[in-house]
């Protein structure tokens, strides 16, 4: 089985600093991958490259069917169509409700039928726990209330990847069992902790 994410001799700089240097990476299908290190060893960087928000400096990258070494700009946004990202900051949309800022994603990706743009995002909620917050703003929830509703919005696509950035962080234990038991089982997922 070929990888769907593979990194060779990869470097990563920022503003002329060296990050990352000769990171070689190969994950298959099904693979849940964690990194641990402490703040500021580069694990956002690297979820950064892979994503697309930061290119490589040399070696080679390639995830999915997208080359990241000659991914061009009009590209970015047709891989993360691929790719959910739970961030460690949650990146709601302060100003829409839950609902909105599910159908904000699934709309930016073309869904138009607003009876299967419905139903997808309860599912999603209902696979999180959340079905009662559909029509809150995230200023009415709690922070593990947010994290999980930031995993509903990566999973709201089916993504072929999840990255995500300490995803039960803000969860207590039970919570956190059953988002890893139930949401993650089908996907590699990138889990980056301090």
């Amino acid at each position: 089985m070929n990888p769907i994410v593979y990194l060779k001799n990869v470097n990563i700089s920022q503003n002329n600093t060296s990050i990352l240097r000769n990171i070689n990476l190969s994950v298959k299908k099904g693979e849940f991958i964690y990194f641990i290190g402490k703040t500021g060893v580069g694990k956002s960087s690297l979820l950064r490259v892979l994503y697309g928000d930061i290119k490589i400096e040399d070696g080679e990258a390639q995830i999915l069917d997208f080359n990241l070494n000659k991914i061009k700009d009009k590209e970015i946004p047709f891989l993360r169509r691929k790719l959910g990202v739970v961030f460690q900051d949650f990146k709601l949309l302060p100003n829409k409700t839950i609902k909105q800022n599910l159908e904000f994603v699934l709309r930016a990706t073309e869904w138009v039928d607003s009876e299967k743009i419905n139903s997808r995002i309860k599912e999603v909620l209902q696979k999180v726990n959340l079905d009662y917050v559909i029509d809150k703003y995230p200023f009415e929830l709690s922070g593990g209330e947010q994290q999980r509703v930031a995993v509903a919005r990566a999973l709201i696509n089916s993504p072929s990847i999840i990255f995500a950035d300490e995803p039960s962080g803000n969860l207590d234990s039970k919570n956190a069992d059953e988002l890893h038991d139930d949401s993650f089982n089908h996907f590699i997922t990138f889990c980056f902790r301090f």
